[in-house]
């Protein structure tokens, strides 16, 4: 049986106070035995539970939205390392973190559920697990670039951690991800005006997460999502004097692929193709307004919407949403340590979405097919700007002409 390590941000200091004074068995007993259980292959186990206890107090004491974030993470961590590799997680070797990158990107079934479950509800003054509750989400599709990034950099935090408690002697996270297959490997010459894929991952990541605490946040992670995942800049995103977008601009082809109709620079209008992952926050966002989970074709409701007033946004309106997530991100990366990656992301402006989100397709989509989705007039224009050639190489090879 499956069993949820970890509680709410709130009852963590609960938890951490039955382990240590032998109590766990009456407030928590699916738990109690759990640990027993796993104790008679991982001795450690008790041992293990009470260190990411300690670490997850640390690192959620100022941010509630990292703490759930590394609390998913390093629970099924925890959970694959105990039932799967039978060993403490400081006995895991390179070769081991391997394997559970592998699991990662094809979970066990058995360790998906179809919908978010809680964990632990009170049940006359004990807390009781939720039967239903696995560690995955069950996904048609392997596991994404940002779940992927986001593992990783939860075990290197945890590990960095774990070192400096003097808890383990190696942290092999690092080469894992060095040489993970399952990574889209970044070329070293770096465009200007992106987010790093750290940044990216907070700055979408937190925004999610803060979504439990405030629903009004899909609007954000709305918005994020257009910049980012469909190449828009903000003023297309708007309202205008000559273009309203709205719902009904989303569109579906006979084939059942999705666009959106955009009215881009000097008021060309293109269609960009959205993706699946696109249409699921699409769904979401939508099921948060309260509308049908699809667009219909004469729905004239705002693309982004208001949360007073009638209309869609301005372009200082969806700076501004922007801007907030930046800077819930850029609080979340100090908290965690990357003091310069939280300064890098103080200089972002919402234009670097659209940089980031072209600058990371280009390894994979076909040049033309990105030129038209971003809105080029020539193809060589994103080429010059998104596509990352070997400049030194090719200096290297003219240098060498002759006249």
């Amino acid at each position: 049986m499956l069993v949820a390590l970890v509680d709410t941000l709130k009852q963590l200091r609960y938890q951490i106070a039955h382990l240590d004074d032998g109590t766990l068995n009456s407030e928590y007993p699916e738990l109690a035995t759990f640990i027993q259980q796993v104790a008679l292959t991982v001795t450690e186990s008790e041992s293990d539970l009470k260190f990411l206890y300690q670490f997850l107090y640390v690192y959620g004491r100022k941010s509630e939205a990292t703490y759930s974030r590394f609390r998913n993470e390093l629970e099924r961590f925890y959970l694959w390392s105990w039932l799967i590799a039978e060993k403490s997680v400081f006995e895991l070797k390179r070769e081991d973190i391997e394997a559970y990158v592998d699991f990662m990107v094809e979970p066990d079934r058995k360790w998906a559920s179809t919908s978010v479950q809680w964990r632990y509800k009170d049940e006359q003054g004990i807390r009781r697990l939720n039967q239903n509750w696995r560690p995955f989400m069950l996904k048609e599709s392997t596991a994404s670039q940002q779940t992927l990034s986001a593992m990783f950099t939860a075990l290197n935090v945890f590990y960095k951690f774990s070192l400096l408690e003097e808890k383990t002697f190696a942290n092999f996270v690092p080469v894992v991800k060095k040489n993970s297959p399952y990574l889209v490997v970044q070329s070293q010459i770096q465009i200007p005006d992106t987010l790093s894929d750290i940044q990216w991952e907070y700055v979408f990541g937190v925004t999610r997460d803060l979504c439990e605490q405030n629903p009004d946040l899909e609007r954000n992670l709305f918005t994020l999502a257009c910049l980012k995942g469909l190449y828009l800049r903000i003023s297309e995103l708007s309202e205008r004097p000559q273009w309203s977008p709205v719902m009904s601009h989303f569109w579906q082809d006979n084939d059942g692929f999705w666009f959106l109709r955009i009215m881009g620079k000097g008021n060309k209008l293109r269609d960009v193709t959205l993706s699946d992952d696109f249409v699921e926050y699409l769904k979401r966002y939508r099921l948060y307004r309260g509308l049908p989970a699809l667009p219909r074709v004469d729905e004239a409701e705002p693309l982004v919407h208001k949360i007073r007033g009638q209309g869609g946004m301005t372009v200082r309106q969806i700076r501004r949403l922007v801007q907030q997530s930046f800077d819930y991100a850029q609080q979340s990366l100090l908290d965690d340590g990357f003091k310069d990656d939280a300064e890098q992301l103080g200089a972002a402006t919402a234009h670097w979405l659209r940089h980031t989100g072209a600058t990371h397709d280009a390894q994979t989509r076909p040049l033309k097919h990105l030129s038209e989705d971003l809105g080029h007039a020539k193809i060589a224009t994103t080429d010059q700007i998104y596509i990352q050639t070997n400049i030194k190489e090719r200096a290297k090879s003219g240098a060498k002409r002759k006249i």
